[in-house]
This record gives C-alpha cells, sequence and structure tokens, in this order.
C-alpha cells in the first residue's frame, strides 16, 4: 500500500482500513505464537501499512485544522515567576 493511495481517502474509509489492518495483525501474532505463520514478513508490511495509515489520518486532521487558524500559538507572556 503506498501513501498516495491513502491521501485521497476520507477519515472514514482510513479508519476502516486501520481497523481491518490491525485484526489482520493479531490475527497474524496469534499464528506466529504457535509457529504456524506462512510469511513471516506480512506482520512487517502490515506493522508499516498501519503506520502509513496513521500518518495519513494525521495529515487529514491538520489540513482540516490549518484553515481555520489564523495565527500560531504564541507563548504566554508574563514576567518572572520568583
Amino acid at each position: 500500500m503506498k501513501y498516495a493511495e491513502l491521501v485521497d481517502l476520507t477519515a472514514e474509509e482510513l479508519e476502516q482500513k486501520a481497523a481491518g489492518l490491525q485484526e489482520e495483525l493479531f490475527k497474524l501474532r496469534l499464528r506466529q505464537a504457535a509457529s504456524q505463520v506462512e510469511n513471516p514478513m506480512r506482520i512487517r508490511q502490515l506493522r508499516r501499512d498501519i503506520a502509513r495509515i496513521r500518518t495519513a489520518q494525521r495529515a487529514l486532521t491538520l489540513r482540516r485544522a490549518a484553515p481555520g487558524a489564523a495565527q500560531a500559538p504564541q507563548a504566554p507572556q508574563g514576567g518572572s515567576a520568583a
């Protein structure tokens, strides 16, 4: 799965994909514990795909917040605390 494929998806679609991959990862880990995994590299691939989805979700969140944010947050102003 490429990141470019994920950028165009909605938040709901990203969440559904993440949930599906996490379930598949869980099942693979159970099979790994029983030494029945046919392709151990699939676990690595799933972990990375889940990370890509989480990155796309974060980017979507930041894109939604960017137009509404007129100013960057400023440090609090005040004197010394002593």
